[in-house]
């Protein structure tokens, strides 16, 4: 590491432990702690990527590819094309292409958008430009919402000044972004910098600003497009990750507590506390990995110290248990970083330094079952040069990952072993609307987890249907799905719901459909659409 990053990396340690060591007098003054520690880190990752790129001399892509198959592991393909600039966060947009922005250490406002090739390869898929934002984001708020658009809110840096307050909407029918209202209209002294997001049973937003008058979240309303207060948090939720459970409420962890969790319980629309966790799961620099709801109900917590916890829910409103998992190998943490729950119950995900944002990178695989871990290849090798927050994973609708890497070459991880049918949708009907959509009604719509996981800045979850076309001739085709029943997790039989527009151009014929949820695919060859 250079000596720039190194004072970096130490005025940022040293900015957080103060945070975490003493107690703000007043409001006022923690908005102005956090506001430092917040320039502070952000100017510490950016030392990391320009050391990192330096490295490779600003290469599109990365010096070698290692898709060798681990025998726990799966196999690594790079995108034969290259977008036309490096790629940082991705969304899985309801119609199955991926909308993806570059990075930029002062936020960009441009998109692309990935489409999958005739056999509904991504391998092999096309690029095309997007319209831009009216704001430049780096590191903020993301959801694709029931009705098919995408939400973005706040920006760790952005560009002009003032992104922090700012939200906007795009809707992929029209390739048009909608400048909302700023969360300054509810609370003047809002910001929501990088904070955390989740869409709420009801499709609305609901959302974390790390800089607030009095402690509160704040709800975005979809229909109204405007913004209200929300209940205040228990303890402080800087940096932390919001994970759904099966009950529907949501679980996070404190930062200056450091063992401390609590819900959002949304039938009373309170946060209440929960059970102390075990175990320090913070970082010196204040960081936490990602969250995911495991197969078997419990949820599982990766820490940037390194350590992981486990947490079993009651159900209700009483505090569930909490017990310490394994620590992640090698004495790494997950100081932000892309993971992603694979259609065979296990979890990818990245990991490095508990005390800086430098690399190597190390990618594992968590079983949940045997309650292990075991290292698996990064693209590039046994290990990546590439920050872990600096890489983004995405669940695809075949069953497959997308990592992006700050670079123009991104890659698709295919899991070994075969998917879960307790994440297997099942679809019950299809009919046909009045104006030509169809009404696709099962079970499962929603997926195990959210599907992918980044911690609180990255929000890009897949627990929402896909519709797939396929015709005899092996073609694939991919339907808009919209208006969604539910947003939940593990819905189990629960009767669920889609609404589906047939592709502009689609040829005459008969197709087979499908529905997954992140990459967990329904049987095909039971229902067809006659077009």
């Amino acid at each position: 590491m250079n000596k720039v990053s190194r004072l970096l990396n130490c005025t940022l340690a040293m900015l957080v432990i103060l945070g975490l060591a003493c107690a703000s007098p007043g409001l006022a003054d923690e908005a102005s702690d956090k506001a430092a520690a917040k320039k502070a880190k952000a100017a510490a990752k950016a030392a990391a990527i320009n050391e990192y790129l330096a490295k490779h001399a600003g290469s599109a892509t990365v010096l070698s590819s290692n898709s060798a198959t681990l025998p726990t592991g799966g196999t690594w393909t790079p995108l034969t094309n290259l977008p036309p600039e490096a790629i940082s966060l991705s969304l899985l947009l309801s119609d199955g292409t991926v909308m993806c922005q570059p990075p930029n250490n002062n936020g960009s406002p441009h998109w692309y958008r990935l489409t999958p090739d005739a056999t509904g390869s991504y391998i092999n898929g096309t690029w095309t430009m997007l319209a831009s934002m009216s704001y430049g984001r780096n590191f903020y708020q993301s959801q694709v919402l029931r009705d098919g658009r995408v939400f973005v809110s706040g920006a760790e840096n952005g560009s002009p000044d003032g992104a922090g307050t700012t939200a906007e909407s795009y809707d992929p029918t029209t390739n048009f972004w909608t400048l909302l209202p700023p969360i300054t209209t509810v609370d003047p002294g809002a910001n929501m910098v990088d904070g955390v997001a989740k869409t709420l049973p009801n499709g609305n937003v609901l959302a974390y600003p790390v800089i607030s008058s009095s402690k509160e979240t704040l709800i975005f309303d979809i229909v109204s497009n405007t913004w209200s207060l929300g209940p205040t948090i228990v303890g402080d939720m800087d940096e932390t990750a919001w994970l759904k459970l099966r009950d529907r409420s949501i679980m996070a962890l404190d930062l200056h507590s450091d063992t401390n969790s609590e819900r959002y319980i949304p039938a009373s629309n309170q946060w209440i506390a929960d059970s102390p966790i075990p175990a320090s799961m913070f970082s010196v620099l204040g960081e936490l990995g990602g969250a995911y709801l495991l197969p078997n109900g419990k949820v599982f917590y990766m820490g940037g110290i390194g350590h992981t916890a486990i947490y079993t829910p009651t159900g209700t409103t009483a505090p569930g248990t909490w017990v310490v998992g394994p620590d992640i190998p090698g004495g790494h943490g997950v100081q932000d970083g892309g993971s992603a729950m694979l259609v065979n119950g296990k979890i990818l995900l990245t990991a490095g330094t508990t005390f800086d944002f430098s690399s190597p990178t190390y990618f594992y695989e968590y079983d949940y079952v045997a309650n292990t871990f075991t290292q698996v290849n990064t693209p590039t090798g046994q290990t990546s040069d590439v920050p872990s927050f600096a890489l983004d994973m995405l669940n695809l609708p075949d069953g497959s990952v997308l990592l992006s890497n700050y670079t123009q070459q991104l890659y698709v991880y295919k899991p070994a072993g075969k998917p879960l049918l307790a994440g297997k949708p099942k679809i019950r009907s299809v009919s046909r609307n009045l104006d030509g959509s169809y009404h696709v009604t099962g079970t499962l719509f929603n997926g195990i987890s959210e599907g992918s996981n980044y911690g609180d800045e990255f929000q890009n979850a897949t627990n929402y249907p896909i519709a797939r076309l396929k015709n005899a001739a092996g073609n694939v085709y991919y339907a808009r799905t919209y208006n969604w029943s539910s947003t939940d997790v593990q819905t189990g039989n629960k009767s669920v719901s889609t609404e589906l527009t047939l592709p502009v151009g689609l040829p005459n014929g008969t197709y087979s459909l499908s529905i997954s949820a992140n990459g967990n695919s329904s049987e095909d060859g039971e229902w067809f659409i006659h077009h």
